[in-house]
Formats: structure tokens, sequence, C-alpha cells
């Protein structure tokens, strides 16, 4: 039986993530103003492994990050991928693992679409990588070259989902 950890996690934590096979982009930040990112990495799976032990190897790194830092909450990235049935397939399959990973430890989930993401990190929900790259370097003091696209876009996840949560908060 997997007892729920959600009593011991810090409510003012929240962790993004931008879900993928070869490369999960995560991040925690902290509420505040401005927010602050205390971690952000990317989770890395060899494509020569088979399936189940790259889905395994995320599942793992996934609860050290949770363990590690106990967010309150997982914000998530929803996909959209056109016409590449492997890559959604790939793609679909590493959210169910950090679906799962997060229910196991007693964390709720929350998905957002790239839209929603995008307006709510630059006002724009049609705005590109570069330019919410570019916004959440401006406003959280972080280096554009620092990491890859996955882990800004974690960033921009858990911003999304501090917003949502001071909007439910306030109304």
């Amino acid at each position: 039986m997997i007892v729920p950890l959600s009593l011991h996690f810090n409510w003012v934590l929240v962790l993004g993530v931008d879900p993928g096979l070869a490369r999960t982009g995560y991040a925690v930040v902290s509420r505040g103003s401005p927010h602050r990112v205390i971690a952000m990495g990317v989770i890395s799976t060899p494509v020569k492994w088979p399936l189940e032990n790259r889905l395994q190897e995320l599942a793992g790194d996934l609860s050290d990050v949770i363990r590690r830092y106990q967010p309150g909450a997982l914000a998530l990235e929803k996909v959209y991928i056109k016409g590449n049935r492997s890559a959604a397939s790939a793609v679909e399959r590493a959210t169910g693992v950090v679906m799962l990973t997060s229910a196991e430890a007693g964390i709720p989930v929350r998905e957002y679409i790239p839209s929603t993401i995008k307006k709510g990190v630059t006002g724009d929900g049609r705005a590109t990588k570069e330019v919410v790259q570019r916004s959440l370097s401006k406003t959280l003091r972080l280096s554009e070259n620092s990491l890859p696209h996955d882990a800004f876009d974690a960033v921009a996840v858990a911003i999304c989902h501090l917003q949502h949560l001071h909007l439910e908060i306030v109304t």
C-alpha cells in the first residue's frame, strides 16, 4: 500500500514538468514576488535503452526530485503533437509516468495547454519559445543559455500554475 506523503509537502513550491521520453524538463519554483526558481534541469534517458528501462529511469529521477524538494503540486504541460504518431506516443508514455509518479507521492497534478502557459508568462498565448525564454530570463534573472528549452518550459509551466493558484485563492 502506498501512503500519500502530501501532509509533508511544501505548498509554496510547485514542480513544473515538460514531459518527454528523451528529455523531460523540470523546475521547482517557489511562490513569491517575483517567483523564485529553486531548481531546474533535464532528465534524459538513453535512446538505445529499451522503452521500459527509459520509463523506469524517468520515474526514478523524478521521484528523487520530489523527495528532495517536496513540492506541494505538480504542473504539467499538456502536449499536442501533430502528425508524428511515434513522437506523440513517446510523450504520452512519459506523461503517464510523470502523473503516476506524482500520484504515488500524493501530489496533485494540474495540466495546462501550451497557449495558457505562454499567455501566463508573456501575455501572448501564441508567443514563441524564444519569447517565453527571454521573458523568464528577464523576470527571474536566469541565464538564457544556461539550460535547454525543456527546463525553461518547465519553469513556465510552474509559474502558470502559481498564477492559477493565486487566481483561485483571490476569487
